[in-house]
């Protein structure tokens, strides 16, 4: 009988199907890379999520993140990637957290509960905080370095921390995770160059979706496998 996933079933076996509707997967930060991941999690039968974000959309997030219209300009990134998710697939299950992760609250996340975790954050000390606790409690995570500034989709790649080059934000989480100890992480960067701004990172539409499709396949691929 046709249903909704009935197109996913056929490419990874109704057993891979099943497995991904019982998995629950983190989702630290809901924005240009993160409602990609979102989107395509939900799309593919994921069945529950955590999704932590503290931001509101605002209409400079409209050119690159699927939460982003008009309608929802001023609501929680969190509820309406809720909604949204709910709207793909009724049968998820979705706990939307209104919050910025730091050293206070990191250990009211219920890490034990979660199958994946997704750091799509910009912040490096949320990051950190992230990375630690799941590196410390053996939990599968993939995180994002940066997107802002560029603008080829197609050097993206999956790859360990220890790889990345040329890119800011991963040369100072390579430099921090080993002070930390942790010489082990799967990311998503891009070597690309990124254009140099004063003040806000600008952005399009097709890198940040790309990164996070990368990830949402890893994901799963890495579900299915384990």
């Amino acid at each position: 009988m046709k249903d909704i996933f009935s197109r996913t079933s056929l490419l990874i076996g109704e057993d891979n199907l099943n497995k991904l509707k019982n998995k629950k997967v983190a989702l630290f930060g809901i924005g240009g890379v993160g409602s990609y991941v979102a989107e395509a999690l939900a799309r593919c039968g994921i069945g529950r999520f955590m999704i932590v974000d503290s931001d509101k959309v605002d209409v400079t997030n409209i050119n690159r993140q699927i939460i982003a219209l008009f309608s929802t300009i001023g609501k929680d990134k969190v509820q309406v990637s809720k909604d949204r998710i709910l709207d793909i697939n009724p049968d998820a299950e979705v706990d939307p957290i209104c919050s910025f992760v730091n050293s206070e609250n990191i250990d009211s996340f219920k890490f034990e509960e979660f199958d994946y975790i997704v750091d799509a954050i910009d912040t490096v000390t949320s990051k950190l905080l992230i990375i630690e606790k799941a590196k410390k409690m053996n939990i599968p995570i993939i995180s994002c370095m940066g997107t802002g500034g560029k603008i080829n989709p197609s050097m993206l790649t999956v790859t360990d921390i220890k790889k990345t080059h040329t890119c800011p934000l991963a040369k100072v989480m390579r430099r921090e995770l080993k002070n930390r100890g942790i010489t082990n992480l799967k990311v998503v960067f891009s070597p690309e160059e990124a254009v140099k701004s004063q003040g806000v990172i600008p952005s399009i539409s097709f890198v940040p979706s790309t990164a996070g499709l990368l990830i949402a396949s890893e994901v799963v691929k890495d579900l299915i496998e384990n």
